[in-house]
């Protein structure tokens, strides 16, 4: 039995998981098989796999997931259409099928619609990940310059603490000196008073 990884996902990783997920969909599965079948190629746990797509890959794909049940909703209704779609998925599809009525034509032109909406999202969704990577590099670079500031700021506020430090000292010891002052020239007027 190969041990199970506990490394960071990748980007094909997280496709895979999609691609699998929304297929099993699609065909009337269930996710958990998913995962079990995603698990084994990437040699992680099925757990992994489904809080993996519950917790990220999900939410990328929300439009995906929609056309994928309709599509399961379809071949439900239409089991030519899933016999169909059989056939595409093994590549065993004769190049000369016939389209029987305008109203396949329709659903055809429908789901290729979807998945042109679904791919422009899909586009999206890569072009705001480029944005926000290149967001993170700007904030980390950020963080590095304002991690230097509080280097600068502690070494100057110890700095200030110990010559505030020494001011204080300085400070008492000068009181010290005129209070021993004072009590000199008191203790004098004190004494010549004595003597008049």
């Amino acid at each position: 039995m190969s041990s199970t990884r506990q490394d960071a996902w990748s980007h094909d990783e997280d496709l895979l998981l999609a691609e699998l997920v929304l297929r099993y969909i699609r065909e009337g599965g269930t996710q958990l098989q998913a995962f079990e079948k995603v698990g084994k190629k990437l040699s992680r746990t099925a757990a992994a796999c489904g809080f993996r797509w519950n917790s990220y890959v999900r939410k990328q794909y929300k439009s995906g997931i929609e056309l994928a049940k309709k599509q399961r909703k379809e071949r439900k209704q239409n089991p030519e259409i899933a016999e169909t779609e059989n056939q595409e998925d093994t590549d065993q599809v004769s190049s000369n099928i016939e389209i029987s009525s305008i109203s396949r034509n329709d659903k055809m032109m429908l789901e290729f619609e979807d998945l042109v909406n679904f791919l422009k999202v899909l586009y999206d969704n890569a072009k705001q990940s480029s944005l926000q990577s290149e967001d993170i590099k700007i904030n980390e670079i950020r963080i590095q310059e304002l991690e230097k500031q509080l280097y600068y700021l502690a070494s100057e506020n110890e700095r200030l603490i110990k010559e505030l430090n020494t001011i204080e000292k300085d400070y008492k010891s000068l009181i010290e000196i005129m209070e021993r002052a004072r009590k000199m020239v008191g203790g004098k007027s004190e004494g010549s008073q004595q003597k008049v």
